[in-house]
């Protein structure tokens, strides 16, 4: 039996729309954002203690980065200088040399700075994820550079040696 060459040509057509409407649409379950320990960029908060009390870090940018087979998803931010983000921070008041402590989940590679008006003036050393403060009396604006294999963050706190 012979097709109808208008019947053949709907046939076809119906095929190559049902499958282009298709594409896309199938779930792999690889989600980028499925489920909170696949979530990109990730949420990493950061805080300091400073005699077994603890103060939230404010985060500023970061860069993460994520590779699926051959694609690589990047996702940067740009923000204030720590010294713009240390006006809205609320200053923790400190005795001269005390100690502070630095925790960030999932162990980053950290790197503390100590910001003046515009920039960077010092890296402070750091010691078991601890500085120590300053001996003199004043404000101190510092920022807590985090890295991981994938990813870097940048988090703020403002003390103020009494």
């Amino acid at each position: 039996m012979k097709m109808k060459p208008l019947l053949f040509a709907i046939i076809v057509f119906s095929l190559l729309w049902i499958t282009g409407c298709s594409i896309g649409q199938v779930n792999t379950g690889t989600d980028v954002n499925a489920g909170s320990e696949d979530e990109f960029p990730p949420t990493i908060s950061g805080a300091i203690k400073i005699d077994n009390t603890q103060h939230e870090m404010i985060a500023g940018g970061y860069r993460w980065e994520k590779k699926q087979g051959s694609k690589t998803q990047v996702i940067q931010t740009d923000a204030a200088f720590p010294y713009q983000i240390a006006e809205d921070f609320k200053v923790i008041a400190i005795e001269p040399n005390q100690k502070i402590t630095i925790d960030i989940e999932e162990n980053p590679q950290l790197f503390v700075y100590l910001w003046n008006n515009n920039e960077r003036e010092i890296e402070i050393e750091l010691n078991e994820n601890q500085i120590t403060a300053s001996a003199s009396k004043g404000r101190y604006i510092y920022e807590v550079f985090a890295t991981w294999p994938n990813g870097e963050v940048s988090y703020t706190f403002v003390v103020e040696v009494k």
